[in-house]
């Protein structure tokens, strides 16, 4: 089987001693690709280090919303430069944090509002954190309708909007929350929508899932994901992998030997 970890984030300092190790493992283990999400301008140099290191690693270049008061112009041109790059391959993760609100949510939607323009310029999809803001993400997605593609990561809401984001070509990306016991009603959606519109994801270190959690999270962990997904859909763990492995390459639009 080989999967695609479409959310990760591999330089967080709980892999400082063990990163390069790790990584090398991937191969082996059926990890055959990961995107090191951006969630700091400043990040943008050592993902590009990253993915020159590795021919199976792929990045995002964009500013989170916690740190939407860092999107001014010189950042937003590092954001623009970096989406030159072939194997940077999305812009994200973006969005809007309406929960811990660290940035003004004026802010908030504007850094969004430019990073989703620089997507359409550049023709790259974008990777959408949305975390109690349906509403305003929904409507500034819809508002660029046909010019935007991308995936809704670690998706909170609810079947009808995904059904909605997946009419505007999106993805819906489930991660180790799936797999958690009160986690029913994320089942129930992943049980229902199209297949070929999930994806996988880790959002490591974050998210492990069940039976690890508490754990720090990595790639190695995505098969308790899917074997909950197959399971979920009554199908084998070999038919959903190889459905999310190439619906991720088709995200990103990757292509792989």
């Amino acid at each position: 089987m080989r999967l695609f970890d479409t959310h990760a984030h591999l330089l967080d300092d709980r892999f400082e001693q063990d990163r390069n190790a790790l990584i090398a493992s991937f191969p082996e283990s059926g990890i055959a690709g990961f995107v090191e999400a951006c969630v700091e301008a400043n990040d943008i140099p050592k993902i590009q280090g990253l993915t020159l290191l590795y021919d199976f690693v792929y990045g995002s270049a964009g500013i989170h919303p916690h740190s939407a008061n860092t999107a001014d112009n010189t950042n937003l041109l590092r954001v623009e430069r970096a989406l030159e790059q072939k194997k940077i391959v999305a812009v994200g993760e973006i969005g809007l944090d309406y929960h811990y609100d660290f940035s003004p949510r004026e802010a908030q939607r504007e850094a969004f509002a430019n990073q989703l323009d620089l997507a359409v310029q550049a023709k790259k999809p974008v990777i959408i954190h949305d975390r109690e803001a349906h509403g305003d993400v929904m409507n500034m997605l819809y508002a660029r309708r046909g010019r935007l593609g991308g995936v809704l990561h670690c998706y909170s809401g609810s079947y009808e909007d995904a059904v909605r984001y997946i009419d505007m070509g999106f993805y819906i990306a489930f991660g180790g929350a799936l797999t958690f016991k009160n986690a029913s009603k994320q089942r129930a959606i992943a049980e229902k929508l199209p297949l070929e519109r999930i994806v996988l994801e880790t959002d490591c270190p974050y998210m492990t899932p069940e039976p690890l959690r508490g754990e720090r999270n990595s790639p190695l962990n995505l098969h308790f994901t899917l074997e909950t997904l197959a399971k979920t859909r009554g199908i084998t763990a070999a038919e959903a992998a190889e459905v999310t492995f190439q619906n991720a390459l088709s995200l990103y639009g990757i292509s792989l030997k």
